[in-house]
Order: structure tokens, then sequence, then C-alpha cells
């Protein structure tokens, strides 16, 4: 079992605050608990919330770092004066080689620690501008969901801490166990941290561009060839328009998304099948072995055998 510390910098958001324990608390691997969420902070008590929110009360101080596996820092509203306490127990984590993420402005608090010093990140598209401008130090980008950059990674606003999450139990425990914490939350399975965190131009209302229905017909035939033409045919668009409104909605074209599918297909299919190689790469649409091998180490890090040994539930 992993410990998670969520670290409470007051004012805090309790939506974001409560996020991790929703889709971690409920992780069950073998049928033990995957996950012991513990909320903290430096001075455990009744903390205040964000404008229009509630008081709510922490009972953990910052020693729940020390067994940490990982570290989430939510929105919170000190954006220029965190707790020095905080700031330090947050850099020893890291010296520790702990990772240590944040959601929407708690990129705030990471970068006022200096770990976000010549790394890439992201924190809500809002307040993208004033990260930059505030510390020059951090690449920022504000059209990704999630970012990981060493042992920090940091999320958009909101919602995007959800995909953070769900990304977050994938490392851990693979695929599947994290497909079916998203079901469980009844939210979207894992999207890739590079997908954009809002449709630039917004569709009209009452109307039927969205290509979501395009995307789901795809999901259903990621085993077969799918050309541009056919997607497009499909959408009842050209190919131009396609792509144009692809990255539009998704952030990234509609080869690399079809890409990141089959490769997140392969992986559920090398978790929890004795399937051999050649036949996982069929069926997620990737072709040969060889093929499945250079993109899942090319984009994991490993091949699919070490990955199967990592994660199947399968003897």
């Amino acid at each position: 079992m992993k410990t998670i510390a969520v670290v409470a910098v007051p004012p805090v958001k309790s939506f974001d605050l409560s996020m991790p324990e929703t889709l971690m608390g409920s992780v069950e691997v073998d049928g033990a608990p995957g996950y012991r969420v513990v909320v903290c902070t430096a001075d455990p008590g009744v903390l205040p919330s964000t404008p229009g929110g509630f008081d709510v009360v922490i009972r953990h101080g910052l020693d729940v770092l020390d067994t940490a596996d990982t570290v989430i820092v939510p929105s919170s509203g000190s954006r220029t004066d965190a707790d020095p306490v905080t700031l330090a127990a947050l850099r020893g984590a890291v010296e520790r080689g702990v990772l240590v993420t944040s959601i929407c402005s708690g990129a705030f608090v990471l970068a006022q620690a200096g770990l976000l010093d010549g790394r890439t990140a992201t924190t809500h598209w809002a307040l993208a501008d004033e990260l930059a401008r505030e510390h020059p130090l951090i690449r920022v980008r504000a059209d990704a969901l999630f970012i990981e950059d060493g042992p920090v990674t940091t999320a958009a606003g909101a919602a995007a801490g959800i995909d953070l999450c769900l990304h977050l139990i994938r490392t851990d425990y693979g695929a599947t166990v994290a497909n079916a914490a998203a079901r469980a939350a009844v939210v979207t399975p894992v999207r890739p941290g590079g997908q954009a965190q809002f449709v630039d131009t917004a569709l009209p209302p009452d109307t039927d561009l969205s290509l979501s229905a395009t995307r789901a017909w795809a999901m259903e035939r990621l085993d077969t060839p799918l050309s541009l033409r056919e997607l497009a045919e499909h959408a009842r668009t050209s190919v131009r328009t396609l792509t144009r409104r692809f990255h539009d909605e998704t952030g990234l074209s509609p080869q690399k998304w079809l890409l990141h599918q089959r490769i997140h297909r392969a992986r559920e299919l090398l978790e929890s099948t004795s399937l051999p190689v050649d036949q996982v790469a069929r069926h997620s649409g990737i072709g040969s072995a060889e093929a499945l091998r250079q993109h899942m180490i090319r984009h994991l890090g490993v091949p699919p055998s070490i990955y199967r040994a990592n994660f199947t539930t399968t003897r």
C-alpha cells in the first residue's frame, strides 16, 4: 500500500483537497487497499478555504511526508506567501526521491519552493501568464492537462486533478486498475497529459460539431487501420477540417490521438491477458510485435515483456 500525502496550504479549495481521496482512496489491488491517503498541513486544525467555500479541519502535520510515496499539493490561495515550513518540507521530499505533484494553483507553492526552476510546468490556463511572470525560470505551458518533469508533476485546473490522480494510479498499478478507478468515480478514463485544457473555439449551442462521436467510433475500431479519410468521412467533414477540429478538442493530431489510445489498449491487454505480444499488437491496432516494442520503449521507457512482468494481473 502506497501513502499519498495531500498537503493543504491555506486558503484551500475543498474540492481539490478531496479529489485524491475520491479517486485513490477506493483503489484495490489483489483485494487490498492500494493507497492510504492522508491530508496534512503545517499547522493542524481549522483551515480557511477560498472565498465562498467552507472551513476544513485537518488533523495531521507535515511529518506525514516522511513516509509518503507521493505528495500532492492541491489549489491554494497562497500564490506568493506560502508557509516557509511547508516549502522546506516539499524540498526535503524531492531530495528523498519522493514524487511531488500539484493541482491548479498548487503549482505556485511548488514554484515558491524552487522545485519548478528550470523545469516545464503547467497550471490553470488563466494563471499561466502570472506563473511565468512571477517565476521566469519556469517553462510554463498553458496547453496541457498535466506535465511530468523529473520528480515533479504539475496539473492544470480543477478536473485536470482527476486526470493527474488517474495517471498516478496507472503509473503505480497499471492501466486496468486506473480504468477501474475511473469507472468507480464515473469519470473519463485516463487522458494524455498533452491533451488541451479546453477547446480554443467554443462550439455553437445545439449543434453536432463535436468530434466526440467520431472518437467513440474510432475507439471501437482500434484493431483495424483507420485513415484520416475514413475519420473525416465518419465526421462528415474534410480531412483538413477534421485535423484542425481534432487538435482544437484534444490538443493532439488524429494520428497521435489514435496512437495514444492504441498504446493504452495494448497496456490493458498486457496486464489482463496472456496473449502473445504479437497478438496484443494486432488487437490494439499497432501491427507487429516490433512496432509495439518500439512505441512502448519510446513512450513508456520499457518493452512489452518488462511492462507485463511489472503490471500483469494474470498468472
